[in-house]
């Protein structure tokens, strides 16, 4: 824990072991080693974007323009990260994004937190489950695209990718609720798989590089400026780093002192970052000046790899992206059970969510209502889903402001209007809260301004448009007894 000379815990509960509402209750196990929290850092920031999307980066960017722009999106989200890792130390407890907008805002901020939180999480789970049947429609199309059922938004539905895409979010479902341990262990050696596929990857294709006459495609896209190809990589960063903030959410289960989660934030953005450049510099080598060759192909960088590389280069590739859409799936699932299980506790949602096994230790219910989400994705197809994981970096960047803001106030009083903590200001650290602040707000424009490179299409701003209808008409089911509860206890159950 915290020492007095840094952020200390709040004083609010005399059983600081205890995460249920009543004295005594069931407590999530303090599991979580920081191995396991780095991965969960990182496996849920890499996914699968790495893997698919830079042959597209190419078309948008360019080499020069997406390395440019991975360098100024991963510098702007450390920023933001250097929040998260300042304001566990205050708060060290489980669905920290709603504990910090509560602390910090009070309660309608904490439910806003808490919704947003929990529909981009439990979307990319849903994607990531999605992207499972990407890998099947490459190595075993045979199998997976047949039993055509319907067509959704242009993407036609199969059976068994459905059947395939259902399993996966049920075995996860599974691997949760059997305990945090499961899952931590896990998500370790799935980004440990990840680590060595990429490297051996970059490095052959940096040798090839040097070892044969490569004509590389121009360093930025002909029919774009450098600043509009750069702006297009920035702006997806928002998305492209979610999930290093799952860390928060967990911090009610370490079992080591919240300081470290500082550094676990800041290597997981880091490595997130190189691993992104890394494999745009091996698709680029490998992609060359043939970028037609490869416009038509399911998947462009690893059609490009194996070309190079021969079938290693495939089974690399397969290897690094079901671990990325592995770990993403693994990560995400704790994160939105673990914001489900706190808004239970905070009377948010039915207290039965917050309801922890007796065995296992575990948010049972929190878990099962996540995959119940999750199970309804695959019957809508890829495309449809898009729009949905598209407008929920909106509720990302919501969080993110709320953490920073957070942070900010602790930095700037030492303390927050709700919370007694035994700290003093910060005067770097309250800039820092205040530029996230600011980057949270530019991430949410880029977004939502028209005209802007990151702007949501149309079919995202609509499905936003009724997640903040679905929002406002659960909050109001919702409110009598959320709002109506005691202050003191809501901060016990939630902040203790």
């Amino acid at each position: 824990m915290p020492d007095s000379e840094s952020i200390d815990r709040p004083v609010t509960s005399t059983n600081p072991q205890t995460t249920g509402v009543a004295d005594n209750a069931p407590a999530l196990d303090k599991t979580f080693k920081p191995s396991w929290v780095f991965a969960m850092a990182l496996g849920s920031a890499i996914g699968w974007g790495a893997f698919i999307l830079p042959f597209d980066w190419m078309s948008e960017g360019g080499l020069y323009g997406t390395l440019l722009g991975f360098l100024i999106g991963g510098f702007a989200i450390l920023v933001v990260a250097f929040s998260y890792g300042f304001v566990v130390r205050a708060l060290p407890v489980t669905g920290g994004g709603v504990a910090f907008a509560l602390a910090s805002l009070g309660r309608i901020h904490a439910f806003i937190a808490g919704w947003a939180l929990t529909l981009g999480y439990a979307g990319i789970v849903a994607l990531n489950a999605s992207a499972i049947t990407l890998v099947f429609r490459v190595t075993l199309p045979d199998l997976s695209m047949r039993n055509k059922l319907y067509e959704v938004a242009g993407w036609d539905i199969y059976l068994p990718e459905v059947l395939i895409a259902s399993l996966f979010i049920v075995v996860f479902g599974f691997l949760n609720y059997r305990g945090a341990s499961i899952s931590g262990r896990f998500q370790f050696y799935a980004v440990v798989l990840i680590i060595v596929s990429v490297a051996i990857i970059f490095v052959s294709m940096v040798i090839y590089y040097f070892t044969n006459d490569i004509t590389m495609a121009p360093g930025y896209p002909s029919d774009t400026s450098p600043v509009a190809a750069i702006a297009v990589i920035v702006a997806f960063a928002p998305w492209a780093y979610v999930g290093f903030d799952s860390v928060p959410q967990l911090a009610g289960e370490f079992n080591f002192s919240p300081r470290k989660a500082l550094g676990l934030l800041i290597w997981g953005v880091s490595i997130a970052t190189l691993i992104y450049m890394t494999m745009m510099i091996a698709t680029s080598i490998a992609v060359a000046d043939g970028h037609a060759n490869y416009a038509d192909d399911a998947w462009p960088p690893a059609a490009a790899i194996s070309d190079v590389m021969g079938p290693v280069g495939l089974i690399l590739m397969v290897i690094a992206v079901s671990a990325g859409v592995l770990t993403g799936l693994n990560g995400f699932y704790t994160a939105t059970s673990r914001v489900l299980f706190t808004m239970g506790k905070a009377q948010m949602l039915p207290s039965q969510v917050s309801h922890i096994h007796p065995k296992h230790n575990t948010p049972v219910i929190a878990i099962v209502v996540t995959a119940l989400l999750c199970l309804i994705s695959p019957w809508f197809g890829r495309a449809a889903l898009n729009w949905v994981v598209d407008m929920t970096s909106v509720g990302i960047t919501i969080a993110y402001f709320y953490a920073c803001y957070c942070a900010y106030k602790i930095a700037r009083d030492g303390k927050l209007r709700s919370v007694q903590l035994e700290t003093g200001s910060n005067p770097v650290q309250k800039w820092i809260s205040l530029a996230g602040c600011i980057l949270s707000l530019g991430f949410m424009a880029l977004l939502l301004v028209p005209g802007s490179p990151g702007m949501l299409s149309t079919e995202s701003f609509y499905a936003l448009v009724a997640w903040v209808i679905l929002g406002l008409g659960f909050f109001w089911m919702r409110s009598k007894v959320y709002l109506s509860q005691d202050e003191d206890e809501l901060k016990k159950v939630v902040l203790q």
